[in-house]
C-alpha cells in the first residue's frame, strides 16, 4: 500500500470517528457558541450573527438558580449573578442633587432603599416616570440620566465591579436559536428591517451597550436617535452573552415544562434539573392570540402568487399589525379590520409623532380616514400634502391597495381553492363579502406559565385571581398587581421583565437588581450591611422588598402605559423637542 494510499485511509477513518463522536455527543448536550471572527447570515431568523464554532456544553443535574427565558431581563441577571456588581459611581454625579446625595451615603446599588431613594421623584423638577416600578426607575435614570429630556448629556452613574465572590452558579434556558428572547422570534411576516420604537441608547445592556456593537460592525458611532431595526438588536443580543463572559451560563433551544416544588427548591422536568430559586423571565408576548375557530381556515391559507389581484386579510389595530402593512409589498393589496374607538380605547398608533415614527403614522392615518369613510365624514387633508409632510405615506399607493373596515365582524368564511370568501359585516348593519389569499391575525400576542405545575401556577397568580387565572394567556396586567408589592410573587419564585408590566429593555434593570439582592443574600454572598467612606450603614430588613412600585401609584391601572408596552414619548419628536428644561436643570443644580 502507497503512502499516498494509507494517508487518505486514515484521513477516512479519523472522518468517520470524528462524525460518530459529533452525532453521539448532539444526543446528550445543548449548543453554544463561541465567537469567530467572521459573521455568518442565519438564514431561519434573517440576522447577522457572530459566526460560531459550535462547542458542546452540558447542563448541570442542580444549580442555585434557573432563569425561564434568555430575552434582555435574563441576559442582565445572568450578568449581575456573574459577579458583575452595580455601584454608584460619584465621580459622575447625577443631576439630580438629592438623589445624588442619598447615594453618597449608599452607594451599592444591590442594597437600595428604594422608597427613600425615590420619595422626592413626583415632586421633582426633573423628569421621572410616574407608570413603571420605582426599583426600575431608580436604575434606569441612574444609568441614563435625563435620557428623555436630555439625551447623550450625562454620563452614566453606574459603575460595574466584577466581584468573583459574588457569583451565583445558575443558567438561563431559552427555546429560541439565538439568546434575545422575543427579539430572536419573529411569528409574523413582517420585516426584520422596521425601526424598533425605542432609540438605541435604550436598547443597551451592561458590560457591552449596543453602541459598542454598532461601532463593531460598521466602525462608526450610531446617528443621533437612531432607531434600529429588529435585525440590528437581535443580532445584538445574540451576541451578548460571548462578548460578556456569561455565554457558559446560557442555554439556547432548551424547552422547559413540568416545574414543580420540592422539599429544598424546585425540579424542572424538562430539562431534569433542579434548583434552589426560580426566576421567571418569559415575557408577555411569547404567543400570538389565535383567531377563534371560524377564521382558523383562513391561517392555513397560503399567499397568492399574484400580488396584486387578491388581497391579504389583516386583522389587527396595533403595532404588529401596522409592522405587516408596512412590511407588504407596494402593490400587493390590503383588506385591514381593526377596532376604532380613539376615545376610551385607541390604538396605540395614535400615540406615534408622524416625524418621530412616520410609518405607523401613516398606517394610523389610514385608519382614521376608513373610520371617517364609513360614517360618511370628509377628510380635508389633500394627498400632496400628506406626502409632503410624511415620505412615507408616498410609497404605496393607498387609495388603490389599502381597503379599511373599522369595528367590522367576520360573520361567515367560505373555502375555495387556495382562496376565501369572507362575509364583513360593519357597524351599520349592512353585509358585504370579500375575496381573500392569506391572513395575519395579530390581536394582541401573550405570555405564556404552562411550563409550571398546578401548585406553583396557583402560588403565581393566586387562587383568587380567576381573571388572570389562564396560564396561557399572561398579560402585562396579570401579575402587575402582585408586582407593585412585591417582585418575589411565590416562595423563592421571582418575576423580571414584562412579566412585571413593564416591557421595556430600559426598566429591566431594578427587578434584576431586586432579584439578584435576594438570591445572593439567601446564599449568602451579601448581607443587609453595606459600607460607605463614611462607616458601616445597617439596611433593614426588607428595605429593597418594600413596595418597588412606590407608595399610592396604580400602575396596573393605566390603560395606555399598557397599550404602548411602556412607552410613553411616542408623540415626541426627540430631534426637535423643546429645550427649556435645561433651565429647569440648571436651577435644580444651582439651588442645592
Amino acid at each position: 500500500m502507497t503512502i499516498i494510499m494509507k494517508t487518505r485511509l486514515i484521513i477516512i477513518i479519523s472522518c468517520l470517528v470524528l462524525q460518530h463522536r459529533l452525532f453521539f455527543r448532539a444526543h446528550i448536550c445543548y449548543n453554544v457558541g463561541w465567537p469567530i471572527l467572521s459573521y455568518v447570515r442565519d438564514g431561519q431568523l434573517g440576522l447577522d450573527v457572530m459566526g460560531s464554532q459550535t462547542e458542546q456544553k452540558l447542563l448541570p443535574a442542580q444549580v442555585d438558580t434557573v432563569i425561564v427565558g434568555n430575552g434582555p431581563s435574563a441576559l442582565i441577571l445572568s450578568y449581575i449573578l456573574n459577579g458583575n456588581i452595580p455601584y454608584y459611581n460619584a465621580s459622575h454625579p447625577h443631576p439630580d442633587p438629592i438623589l445624588h446625595q442619598k447615594l453618597l451615603q449608599s452607594p451599592a446599588l444591590l442594597n437600595v432603599n428604594v422608597a427613600d431613594l425615590t420619595a422626592h421623584f413626583t415632586a421633582s423638577r426633573l423628569s421621572y416616570s410616574t407608570q413603571a416600578l420605582p426599583i426600575n426607575v431608580l436604575l434606569d435614570t441612574l444609568i441614563r440620566p435625563l435620557a428623555d429630556t436630555h439625551p447623550g448629556e450625562h454620563r452614566t452613574c453606574v459603575e460595574w465591579r466584577h466581584e468573583e465572590t459574588k457569583r451565583v452558579p445558575h443558567v438561563v434556558l431559552g427555546n429560541t436559536a439565538h439568546a434575545g428572547g422575543q427579539w430572536a422570534d419573529n411569528p409574523v411576516s413582517a420585516s426584520w428591517d422596521i425601526g424598533t420604537l425605542s432609540y438605541a441608547e435604550m436598547l443597551s445592556l451592561p458590560g457591552y451597550t449596543f453602541e459598542n456593537h454598532y461601532y463593531r460592525i460598521n466602525g462608526r458611532q450610531p446617528p443621533d436617535f437612531h432607531r434600529p431595526t429588529r435585525r440590528e438588536v437581535a443580532g445584538y443580543l445574540a451576541i451578548y452573552p460571548n462578548m460578556v463572559n456569561i455565554s457558559d451560563s446560557v442555554f439556547t433551544n432548551v424547552g422547559v415544562s413540568g416545574i414543580s416544588r420540592t422539599i429544598d427548591g424546585f425540579h424542572l422536568a424538562a430539562p431534569n434539573i433542579r434548583c434552589k430559586h426560580l426566576v421567571l423571565a418569559s415575557g408577555i408576548f411569547a404567543n400570538l392570540i389565535p383567531p377563534r375557530p371560524l377564521l382558523q381556515p383562513l391561517a392555513a391559507l397560503h399567499p397568492s402568487t399574484s400580488i396584486r389581484l387578491t388581497p391579504l386579510l389583516i386583522i389587527g389595530s396595533g403595532f404588529t399589525a401596522a409592522d405587516i402593512i408596512i412590511s407588504t409589498p407596494p402593490g400587493r393589496r390590503i383588506i385591514h379590520i381593526f377596532k376604532w374607538d380613539p376615545d376610551e380605547h385607541p390604538s396605540p398608533l395614535k400615540a406615534c409623532h408622524p416625524r418621530a415614527y412616520p410609518e405607523y403614522a401613516s398606517v394610523y392615518r389610514q385608519m382614521k380616514l376608513a373610520a371617517k369613510k364609513a360614517l360618511n365624514i370628509h377628510d380635508s387633508a389633500t394627498p400632496l400634502r400628506l406626502k409632503k409632510c410624511n415620505p412615507f405615506f408616498a410609497q404605496r399607493n393607498w387609495d388603490n391597495t389599502y381597503e379599511g373596515f373599522p369595528n367590522t365582524f367576520i360573520k361567515d368564511v367560505a373555502m375555495r381553492d387556495n382562496l376565501a370568501i369572507i362575509t364583513l359585516e360593519g357597524s351599520s348593519g349592512r353585509t358585504f363579502d370579500r375575496e381573500v389569499s392569506s391572513m395575519e391575525y395579530v390581536v394582541g400576542r401573550r405570555g405564556s406559565l404552562r411550563f409550571l405545575d398546578t401548585e406553583i401556577n396557583r402560588e403565581v397568580l393566586g387562587v383568587d385571581r380567576q381573571i388572570t387565572g389562564n396560564s396561557d394567556m399572561i398579560s402585562g396586567r396579570t401579575l402587575r398587581a402582585k408586582a407593585e408589592e412585591s417582585l418575589e410573587v411565590a416562595p423563592d419564585v421571582f418575576i423580571i421583565g414584562s412579566l412585571a408590566g413593564d416591557s421595556l429593555i430600559r426598566f429591566a434593570f431594578g427587578g434584576c437588581i431586586f432579584a439578584a439582592h435576594h438570591i445572593m443574600e439567601r446564599v449568602g454572598q451579601i448581607s443587609h450591611q453595606t459600607t460607605t467612606e463614611a462607616g458601616t450603614i445597617k439596611i433593614a430588613n426588607g428595605d429593597i422588598t418594600s413596595k418597588p412600585l412606590g407608595m399610592g401609584i396604580q400602575t396596573h391601572s393605566n390603560n395606555e402605559y399598557i397599550m404602548t408596552n411602556g412607552h410613553s414619548d411616542l408623540g415626541i419628536d426627540r430631534k426637535t423637542r423643546a429645550t427649556s428644561t435645561d433651565l429647569e436643570v440648571r436651577k435644580v443644580q444651582v439651588m442645592a
